[in-house]
């Protein structure tokens, strides 16, 4: 790999070194944003005035009222487990839809590891509406 008068690999941009290199986009038709851009740009539309009424309030109480619901849930049982299972759709529902807006910037392994946090508290709640939990 040839490298630059400093030793870092050309092509290789440091916190001090130049702008990036504008690309010519002139030689591109441009094309109209899919749909699935612009569902994304409506969902965080949406989203925002939510997002903006949770930075009002304290972060702990946000983590703790997730929790409750999330425990509330587990513990349900019997006459009780429909309330299980409506708890636990409330927390996959809250995480489903934190997953959805910060899909772009996680890592393949952290996406993974989300949804299937997700859909095992979906599995969970199916569990206690059938009265199997």
């Amino acid at each position: 790999m040839a490298k630059d008068d400093k030793g870092t690999p050309k092509g290789v941009r440091g916190p001090g070194g130049p702008p990036p290199v504008p690309r010519a986009s002139g030689n591109q038709p441009r094309r109209p944003a899919p749909a699935a851009q612009e569902r994304r740009r409506t969902l965080e539309r949406h989203s925002y005035p939510l997002l903006a009424a949770m930075q009002r309030v304290p972060r702990w109480l946000v983590v703790i009222l997730m929790a409750v619901c999330l425990f509330l849930g587990l513990i349900q049982s019997g006459s009780l487990a429909w309330l299980g299972g409506i708890l636990l759709l409330v927390v996959a529902a809250f995480l489903g839809w934190l997953v959805t807006l910060s899909w772009p910037v996680i890592s393949p392994g952290s996406r993974v590891l989300r949804v299937v946090v997700v859909a095992a508290l979906v599995g969970i709640a199916i569990l206690k509406f059938g009265g199997q939990f």
